[in-house]
């Protein structure tokens, strides 16, 4: 994980990070309001995402920065980028392409539902 980063001093001051310096970043389909994953970001990574307009990630498995679609093709194109309340979650409006999921699922979030009212 950077140490160092080139994102905004004013954003990153007002970032709550977790005791590893990261946030969770959830992904939304922007047009339907899918929720599709959860990742997390640095400040490395937030920076990536906003100046280059695909979703960057931190992999906490792998110690490395990944770009959603990248290797698979189901590039997020990131349409907003919002901070929630208490600046310690963000959330990327984004337009999918193909499986958000590394399950090769739409969303991470239709596998397991524990509760469902229909």
């Amino acid at each position: 994980m950077s140490q160092r980063s080139s994102l905004d001093p004013a954003v990153a001051a007002r970032l709550k990070r977790n005791a590893d310096g990261l946030l969770p970043a959830i992904a939304q389909q922007y047009d339907t309001g899918e929720v599709l994953m959860l990742g997390w970001m640095d400040d490395e990574a937030l920076h990536r995402t906003l100046t280059s307009g695909r979703a960057t990630y931190w992999s906490r498995s792998r110690q490395e920065y990944w770009v959603k679609g990248d290797t698979s093709g189901h590039v997020q194109r990131v349409r907003s980028v919002a901070l929630d309340c208490d600046a310690d979650t963000v959330l990327l409006k984004v337009d999918q392409a193909g499986a958000a999921c590394h399950t090769g699922e739409r969303t991470c979030f239709d596998a397991d539902v524990l509760l469902s009212h229909g």
